[in-house]
This record gives C-alpha cells, structure tokens and sequence, in this order.
C-alpha cells in the first residue's frame, strides 16, 4: 500500500508542478501587428494562414496572435514598435518603413517597370537584395523575411477618364512607394495612406484619386463606389513583396528550429499567396465590370512612356540626393542588365494568332 501511495502521489505532483524551464522555453507568444486587416483578401488573410500553420506545426507551443490594424500601433507605425520590442513581430511591408529608413527601402516592395515575381526573388534571395535590406535593417535590431508577393497592381482609381498624364497634374492622390516620386515628378500630389483610411478620404474628397492594390483587394475596399474608372497596366508595381518584420532579439531568442520553422512557412506562404491572386483577380476584375460598372481603362504605349521617363529621372536625382538609394539603385539595376540577356530571350507575347 505504500508504494501504491507514493506512486499516486508522485503522479499528483507531476500534474501541478509547473513545466521545467526546457520546456516552458518550447512554448512562445508572439504578437504580430498588421498592416493590413484580417479580412482583406490576401494581404490580411495570408497573415492569418501564416499564424495558422505556425501553430499547427508546433501543435500550439509557438503561437501568433494576428493583431488587426491600429490595434497595437498605427498600421504605417510598426517598425518603431518592433525595433523597440514593444511588439514581437509586424505583418508588414518595406514600403511602410520610408519616414524611418528613407525612400531607398521601397526598392525591397516593388520598382516601377519592375521585374515579374521570379525575377524579383531572384534579385533579392541570390543577387543582393537581401542583404542591403538587411543592411538597412540592422541597425534598429531588426529583422525581415519575405512573407506573401502579389500578382501586378491596378495604376489607379479615378472619379472620370483620363485622356493623358498631364491631365492628372494638381491631383491629390494616394500612392505608395517609388511609384510616388514618379507621380510627385508628373506634377501630383501624393499622400501614403493605410488601406483603411483610403476610402473615408476618396468619399469625402480628400484625396482625388487613389491606388491601393489588385482587384481582388480594392474590391472589398469599394473604391468602385466613388470612383469608376480603374487603370492598368500597374507600371509602378508589377508584383509586390511584402515581409514579416521581427526584432531581432527575439528572433535569436528561439530555438533554431523555430528559426527555422518562420523561415519555411513564410516561403511556403509566399508561393501560395502570389498562386492565389493570380487565380483570384480576373473574376474580381469581371466582377468590377459587369455588377459595379467598373471602367477597366489601359494606358496608351505613349503615355506609359511618360511615365518611365519620369522614373529614370527620379532614379537619377534621388541617386544623386541620398548615397543609400544610389547603392540600392545602382545594385538592382546591375542585376536586371545581366538576368535581361535570360529574359528578353525567353520572353514571349500572350499569342501570336492573328
């Protein structure tokens, strides 16, 4: 009966005596700040898959609480946050950091005329890319991973046609990136504005015009509402890459096969994510057409001339402004010269049927 008891109890206590510090270590929670709202399509729901699979992976011993937008810090706000600590992670994108890094940061989102996905990858994970956003980085003791990528951008909302670039001149717009300053150079005047925000501030005529995302995304922001004619090609964002932004002790802080494991699920996520806007946007753009009423507008060659004259002089003069865009600059444009002798041999036109 003795040993009986002392079993017994021995298993009582194994019950309520708390976990050893080896394995409290194996349980971690993070608070991840969003960009962009859980609903969203893509750009929120991607983050909430991402947090998902983490979860399920390590069967809840890493968690990864998706904040929506505002929730922890303004949703353009969440570098300083994560620098700090105050926040373990934020679902994010490079483009958002430029009031705390500079413009040169935006290169690490999308470039005007731009490569497609596979040659941005290829820049960033083999060329350079990576590591001169790292450089950048680092310093405020942070991180970054490339967590989803989207299929090209709309280039604009607008309330009436636009016969021509120059009819845009005194327009307050919302744009983001390097595609500003090439907006800014044609005479508009631009301001960056969270997803959220963009609506409010078209309605009430804040801003004239705008562009946000993919017609699979500014669908469920309704900008159709206000303003009916949407313009392609997206010139200024052909595919988008976006980051999971962690600080970086933190991120030393875990087991190196949870390292590991934000690694992998972000490269995981980012395939799948880009998979689904490209099968998603041509019934959101059909959509756009025939229920809402949607004019789906195309730049004339002519005028997307215009804008690429601008953008090789804005490379220019902010090249010549700020050493960090020019060392950014000068390193992807070396990149697409050599990967141009691949691409322009392969590249090929939708068809060739009369």
């Amino acid at each position: 009966m003795r040993i009986r008891t002392v079993i017994a109890l021995a298993c009582a206590v194994a019950v309520i005596v708390p976990a050893t510090n080896s394995e409290a270590q194996k349980r971690v929670r993070w608070k991840m700040q969003s960009a962009f709202g859980s609903q969203v399509p893509v750009l929120g729901t991607s983050g909430v898959a991402f947090t998902k699979v983490v979860d399920s992976i390590t069967e809840g011993r890493f968690n990864i609480k998706f904040e929506e937008p505002g929730a922890l810090v303004p949703a353009l706000e969440c570098f300083d946050a994560a620098s700090k600590g105050s926040v373990e992670s934020c679902w994010t994108t490079p483009g958002y950091h430029t009031g705390k890094l500079g413009k040169a940061v935006s290169f690490f989102t999308a470039v005007p005329f731009g490569p497609s996905f596979g040659e941005f990858q290829a820049w960033k994970r083999f060329g350079n890319g990576n590591k001169l956003r790292a450089e950048l980085y680092s310093p405020h003791g942070v991180i970054a991973i490339d967590n989803f990528c989207i299929s090209p951008e709309t280039s604009g909302w607008f309330r009436s046609e636009i016969p021509n670039v120059e009819a845009m001149k005194g327009m307050k717009m919302r744009f983001f990136g390097l595609g500003a300053l090439v907006m800014q150079k044609l005479g508009v005047s631009t301001q960056l504005l969270s997803g959220a925000d963009i609506f409010p501030a078209l309605e009430k005529g804040v801003i004239d015009a705008t562009e946000f995302s993919m017609p699979i995304t500014d669908i469920k922001y309704g900008f159709y509402q206000v303003a009916k004619y949407n313009y392609f090609p997206g010139w200024h964002q052909q595919t988008s890459c976006n980051e999971i932004l962690i600080n970086q002790k933190v991120f030393d802080a875990l087991p190196a096969h949870y390292q590991k494991l934000i690694e992998t699920a972000a490269d995981a996520n980012m395939v799948r994510a880009y998979a689904e806007t490209e099968a998603t946007n041509p019934a959101a753009l059909t959509e756009m057409q025939q229920k809402h009423g949607v004019h789906v507008m195309r730049w004339a060659d002519s005028e997307l001339a215009k804008f690429e004259k601008a953008w090789v002089e804005v490379v220019k003069e902010e090249s010549a402004a700020d050493p960090a865009f020019k060392k950014i600059a000068d390193d992807y444009l070396a990149f697409r010269k050599q990967y141009r002798v691949w691409g322009q041999a392969q590249a090929m036109k939708s068809t060739y049927l009369e």
